[in-house]
């Protein structure tokens, strides 16, 4: 594959763009802003002149309700030779290209799972989709050429492909995605009229939580409408356990000894499901989850502790498996928490505390 159109050059059409760019392909950028396909052309993303015959592939990267419309519209000018879309949901966007009558053979969805809270073509990465899981949803009368070229696509950018049945994806998006965003939102909702004082007391819990909050509502507006029903029926499953775990907190207050213990079983129940669950996600590379321990290490807020600190623990010869940096609230420090094999963890405490650092357990 040497030739690429991206159609809609927002986060994720400008960096594919950007990422096979950097691979040496010419990419052809297209969108019904012209300012923002400027502005990726600016970043390095390709160019904004329109290509000379039909290209490689045609990468449609718009919102799900759009896809089968631009689709239509690139189909009509012979753009290309394979396409594929990066829409969030595949079965409705499949539905209608096949409703339009469609040339479905040289057609593949994808999504890409990668993304940010931030949305345009300046939020963009060519990094973005390196080493996430890239879904692809080929149907049986796919052309092979066409699958091809959305595998080398994955691969340009760094992916790792999924091929899944559409409708399958859509319901492992709506609970591993949609549902947990408007979760977020609805979090992060309470805090928009919360006192001051309490505010400030937000910790990294908090911050973990609402992290996605920060997204774009119209962008969120598109991606759910396309996925609606499915996304539903898991908030109504999770109403469902919210308004137990609500009735075993007013337990907790009763004065019956019998409704406490009642009260406490079942928010011991939800903990221990939530555990559960959690324990399922998969770790590092995608590897089976693996337990790893934290401390935490106090860090003054001036430039090159961080560096210093990993520096550091890289001469010890332990890796970092992950971090968390928390800061504190109304003092100029900050506390890293280091993830390292369980292993590492009296060894490493002990050398840093012996080079000055201030070291906790988590």
């Amino acid at each position: 594959m040497r030739t690429v159109a991206v159609v809609g050059t927002g986060l994720i059409g400008t960096s594919a763009a950007l990422a096979l760019a950097r691979r040496g392909l010419t990419v052809h950028l297209e969108d019904a802003d012209p300012d923002a396909a400027r502005t990726a052309a600016s970043l390095g993303a390709g160019t904004t002149d329109p290509a000379e015959g039909p290209v490689d592939l045609a990468i449609v990267a718009v919102p799900p309700a759009l896809v089968g419309k631009t689709l239509a519209d690139c189909q009509r000018r012979g753009l290309a030779r394979c396409y594929t879309d990066v829409a969030s949901v595949k079965a409705g966007p499949r539905g209608e290209v096949t409703a339009l009558g469609l040339d479905t053979a040289h057609y593949i969805g994808g999504h890409p799972m990668a993304g940010r809270e931030r949305s345009g073509p300046l939020a963009a990465r060519a990094d973005l989709f390196e080493g996430r899981p890239w879904v692809l949803t080929p149907t049986p009368d796919t052309d092979t050429e066409t699958l091809n070229a959305a595998l080398e696509l994955v691969a340009l950018c760094g992916a790792m492909p999924i091929v899944m049945d559409a409708a399958a994806h859509d319901r492992a998006v709506a609970l591993v995605s949609h549902a947990p965003q408007l979760l977020s939102s609805l979090v992060a909702a309470r805090l928009e009229h919360a006192d001051e004082t309490a505010i400030r007391l937000s910790g990294q819990g908090v911050r973990d939580v609402t992290r996605i909050a920060a997204s774009n509502p119209a962008m969120w507006v598109d991606i759910l409408s396309a996925n609606a029903g499915v996304v539903a029926d898991i908030l109504e499953e999770l109403a469902a356990d919210l308004g137990e775990t609500v009735s075993a907190l007013r337990r907790l207050e009763e004065s019956d000894e019998g409704e406490r213990r009642a009260g406490a079983a079942g928010i011991e129940a939800v903990m221990r499901r939530g555990n559960s669950g959690q324990a399922r996600i998969p770790g590092k590379h995608g590897a089976p989850p693996t337990r790893y321990e934290t401390l935490a290490v106090v860090l003054g807020d001036q430039p090159g502790e961080l560096g210093r600190l990993f520096g550091e623990v890289g001469a010890l010869g332990v890796n970092i498996e992950d971090v968390v940096i928390e800061h504190s609230s109304g003092q100029q420090v900050g506390f890293v928490q280091l993830s390292v094999a369980p292993g590492a963890v009296a060894r490493l405490k002990t050398e840093l505390r012996e080079r000055g650092w201030s070291v906790r357990s988590v």
